[in-house]
């Protein structure tokens, strides 16, 4: 007898076929001489009816222990259902405990739970509808990620999680040391003498492997890196993660065009690609979270993206017959409300405004003609805003040794960085996108906590 997934019979599963299933309890519903029990594994949202009655071996036994929660294998028969909801079922012919669950303190029971409560215990919460969907379609985003990639010749490279450098130049680095805190070292001006820690100067969990991309880039034109990132940002709100993952692929021979055009056939890809595996999950999103969340996705794929420079995403916002929160003009940093709005209500579809103001930027974007702005971009996607950043890189030495004087960076510190100016430079840009963001776009989660297994944020790093 084979076991199988319930994912698998739910689909696939056809009358008289003899199956094994091993799953959690969700619901048991017990009538005279026979009992109903719903068992999900986790490969689906629905779960496998089984029909248990007198003739399994210990019944009443059974009966006492498949409370909600408890873990099970079922022998049995897959029969047509004679009820509503489902197609099939299993009548079962013998039936193993591995794990009971004590239904007065269980705390997931059949009932709505907040976000909020589910948060407090993270080591059940996937086995709810809703995070079980929400993981199901993570882990779909991620999949496609890397086929979208590897199906265009892209090297995963593996880019470091501990650092010397400050990508972003935000400073909001969590420091990594060997030291023993209560005994510093301290050198003749009174500072912490970090010769005399592991890696002999200060050294940081990264912000971004974009710098490492580039380095890989020049060797193998397109790259991208897909790992964890991290913040010291003291901020508790929906929107922000200590710990995160990011998307970051960089090309060779490219410029702010291309750097668009895979932008925007990477999103329709991911889309389609999660509508294809996880249709149920996306109908359930659709139906109990955020009741536009299908049509988003049909926008996504089925829309070509507006295009607009900087200056001209200023103008239509200026002349918006709307009161925003934060005035607008020119060389201010976008925030969400203009963000929104353009995607939202003037495009009403994803856009892409580039050519943003140098002062608003990163050191190694590349000037523009003029000097005033740079090749950057950033994808505006309706209810979200933001959500991929990206640019052409300066490729120039000299116009980089000048950036960095500007913005006053230590250029012996980012000596190997030059380097890649020095010797065979090319056009090259790349992007970022913030993984729990796409996740938490797709699924319509308002709270970026609930689409990551165990969320890092201030003062919490339970689990």
């Amino acid at each position: 007898m084979e076991t199988r997934r319930v994912a698998d019979i739910l689909k696939n599963g056809q009358p008289d076929e003899k199956v094994i299933i091993k799953g959690w309890v969700r619901t048991k519903r017990a009538l005279k001489g026979f009992a109903f029990a719903e068992v999900n594994d986790g490969s689906s949202l629905a779960g496998l009816q089984v029909v248990l009655d007198g003739e399994v071996p210990e019944y009443e036994t059974l009966l006492k222990k498949i409370n909600t929660g408890a873990s099970i294998e079922v022998s049995g028969t897959l029969v047509a259902s004679q009820g509503k909801g489902q197609k099939i079922e299993l009548k079962a012919d013998s039936a193993i405990i591995y794990g009971e669950a004590d239904p007065e303190t269980y705390p997931l029971q059949k009932k709505r739970h907040s976000f909020e409560f589910l948060r407090t215990i993270s080591h059940l919460r996937s086995r709810t509808n809703t995070l079980g969907a929400v993981f199901r379609v993570r882990n779909a985003c991620a999949a496609a990620i890397h086929q979208f990639f590897q199906d265009k010749g892209f090297l995963w490279i593996h880019s470091p999680i501990i650092t010397a450098s400050d990508c972003e130049g935000a400073g909001e680095l969590f420091t990594v040391t060997n030291f023993d805190l209560n005994k510093l070292p301290q050198n003749e001006q009174g500072q912490v003498d970090f010769t005399q820690d592991f890696f002999g100067k200060p050294a940081y969990l990264t912000v971004s492997g974009q710098l490492q991309a580039e380095v890989m880039a020049m060797a193998f034109q397109n790259v991208y890196t897909f790992g964890p990132t991290f913040r010291a940002e003291n901020s508790n709100t929906s929107r922000h993660l200590a710990e995160f993952w990011m998307i970051e692929p960089e090309m060779a021979f490219c410029d702010l065009e291309g750097d668009q055009n895979l932008a925007e056939e990477f999103l329709k890809y991911i889309f389609q690609f999660v509508l294809d595996k996880c249709p149920e999950d996306m109908e359930f999103f659709n139906k109990w979270v955020d009741k536009t969340i299908l049509a988003t996705a049909d926008n996504i794929i089925n829309n070509e993206f507006a295009r607009i420079t900087y200056t001209e995403a200023i103008a239509l916002l200026e002349k918006a017959d709307k009161k925003f929160e934060f005035p607008v003009e020119w060389g201010i940093d976008l925030q969400s409300e203009h963000e929104r709005y353009l995607a939202e209500e003037l495009f009403k579809k994803p856009a892409i405004v580039t050519n943003y103001p140098k002062d608003i930027k990163a050191f190694y974007m590349r000037l523009d003609d003029g000097e005033k702005t740079v090749a950057a971009m950033d994808v505006l996607a309706p209810n979200i805003g933001e959500i991929i950043g990206g640019s052409q890189r300066e490729e120039r030495l000299d116009v980089l040794e000048r950036r960095i004087e500007e913005m006053n960076i230590e250029a012996e510190s980012i000596g190997w960085y030059l380097d890649l100016r020095r010797y065979g430079t090319v056009p090259h840009a790349g992007f970022g996108l913030g993984f729990e963001r796409l996740v938490q776009f797709m699924t319509g989660m308002t709270n970026i906590r609930d689409v990551i297994p165990f969320p890092r944020t201030p003062l919490n790093a339970d689990f």
